[in-house]
């Protein structure tokens, strides 16, 4: 079973639920060491600026960063996961409050994903995946509903199967909202771009 590195931010931890397996390693960003602590987590790594957590804990797993600095502590988290040699990996606490945060965690995620990680976000209401020159495997209940989106360019044949409603070869460019509001019919459905990255949200 592959590794999952799980990186907790301070946003919505509503939904957040997960059993670290034992090769499986969690990074606390900033406050979302608070989330961790609720829910008897312990993380292997504390980092972050420290700035919504409003104290630096302390520990030989803290790595402190400056306030001012290039990356969110999110983009840190998720550089420390890829450059440990972690290639799934799961963001709890990236969505929620203010939505210029939100919109930098799915610029991360297309980050990781361009670097070939197989990258989610979980909040209370959603799941978010972004993919790269590839393809997907989403369920949900029947009637449910999921909508994909071009991100970071022209998405180049765009395909989706087994949902109500289908693509082949679409051409998906990020002013194009084509992909909202899908639906599942009871199957497995299948997404895939042979060129480009998609945002999916269920």
């Amino acid at each position: 079973m592959e590794r999952i590195c799980y990186i907790v931010g301070a946003g919505d931890n509503a939904g957040t639920n997960f059993l670290k397996g034992k090769n499986d390693y969690v990074i606390a960003a900033d406050g979302g060491l608070l989330w961790l602590q609720k829910l008897n987590i312990e993380p292997d790594l504390i980092m972050g600026d420290f700035d919504s957590l409003g104290f630096v804990p302390k520990g030989n797993n803290v790595i402190q960063h400056e306030v001012m600095k290039n990356d969110t502590d999110m983009m840190l988290a998720v550089k420390q996961a890829l450059e440990m040699g972690y290639h799934k990996i799961k963001i709890y606490g990236g969505t929620g409050g203010r939505i210029d945060h939100t919109l930098s965690n799915i610029q991360t995620m297309l980050y990781a994903s361009r670097k070939g990680a197989s990258i989610e976000m979980i909040d209370s209401t959603n799941i978010y995946y972004v993919i790269t020159d590839g393809e997907i495997q989403i369920t949900g209940e029947s009637q449910s509903g999921f909508s994909i989106f071009a991100l970071g360019g022209i998405a180049h044949k765009v395909n989706i199967k087994d949902a109500m409603y289908l693509l082949h070869d679409f051409e998906l460019a990020p002013d194009n909202p084509t992909g909202t509001s899908n639906s599942f019919i009871g199957k497995e459905v299948t997404i895939s771009v042979e060129k480009g990255s998609l945002l999916i949200v269920i």
